[in-house]
């Protein structure tokens, strides 16, 4: 299922059809910055804090681009949906581990 722009948010994790997580870490006009998973990544417990972007380098991209990717829905705190907000541990977990802050901070005052 492709999704439409208005539903990519920073702060959601998204799951591909190739089983790869995709966290927004920020948003602003027409581009944003994401942490990508490795493909066929196993199914995450998601009340824990550990994020499956270790050593994964930030991407950026255009909305439209990212949207277009095949997404499925999955379960992240018992509810099963395309998209799930991240609280502020995951958020920042995702960041650190690609090492995004200052390309957030880039974008974000452009």
């Amino acid at each position: 299922m492709k999704l439409k722009e208005k539903e990519v948010e920073a702060g959601y994790l998204y799951l591909t059809t190739a089983n790869q997580y995709r966290a927004v870490l920020a948003v602003k006009g027409e581009f944003l910055i994401y942490a990508p998973g490795l493909e066929g990544t196993a199914p995450l417990n998601l009340n824990a804090t550990k994020m499956p972007f270790e050593n994964q380098p930030f991407k950026k991209c255009q909305i439209v681009t990212f949207a277009k990717k095949d997404y499925q829905a999955f379960e992240f705190n018992d509810t099963e949906a395309i998209k799930h907000k991240l609280n502020e541990s995951q958020l920042a977990e995702a960041i650190a581990q690609c090492n995004a802050k200052s390309a957030i901070a880039a974008l974000l005052a452009e």
